[in-house]
């Protein structure tokens, strides 16, 4: 009997699936990885836009950056995003316009994330991710630099 004929192809089809298994596993670590980059990222735009639509409701200069400031570490908080670094900066510039004149305020949040929060552990590095938002001013309220 030829061996080739006795044997054939058995156990090909494990060592197959183990091939395949090699190669894809990591390609769809890399891809769960982006798309939780891609929340990550939208979870940044909402705390900036909470930021600055908190702070275009304030009265002042000084409690628009206070409200701005702690709606965007609430937005963070409540998405569960854990940066390393956080940077929230409120641009109030808009309240020393006149009133009458169209004014806005302009939040701007910088996260930092470790690449292994993803879904491949131990994927070396950091991203960071930044979002501004801009939220017009009540153009006849009283407005106190």
């Amino acid at each position: 009997m030829n061996r080739t004929t006795r044997w054939g192809d058995r156990g090909s089809y494990t060592l197959e699936s183990l091939l395949c298994l090699m190669v894809l596993l990591p390609i769809l670590g890399l891809m769960a990885a982006w798309g939780l980059a891609g929340v990550f990222d939208s979870s940044v735009d909402n705390a900036a836009a909470a930021a600055a639509r908190a702070a275009s409701q304030a009265p002042d200069a000084d409690t628009a950056s206070q409200r701005g400031r702690a709606a965007a570490e609430a937005a963070l908080t409540q998405d569960k995003r854990n940066c390393t670094a956080r940077h929230i900066s409120i641009d109030t510039s808009g309240f020393s316009r006149p009133v009458g004149e169209p004014a806005s305020v302009t939040a701007t949040v910088t996260c930092t994330i470790p690449l292994d929060q993803l879904a491949v552990p131990g994927l070396p590095g950091t991203k960071t991710l930044t979002a501004s938002s801009t939220s017009a001013l009540d153009q006849y309220a009283d407005r106190t630099e």
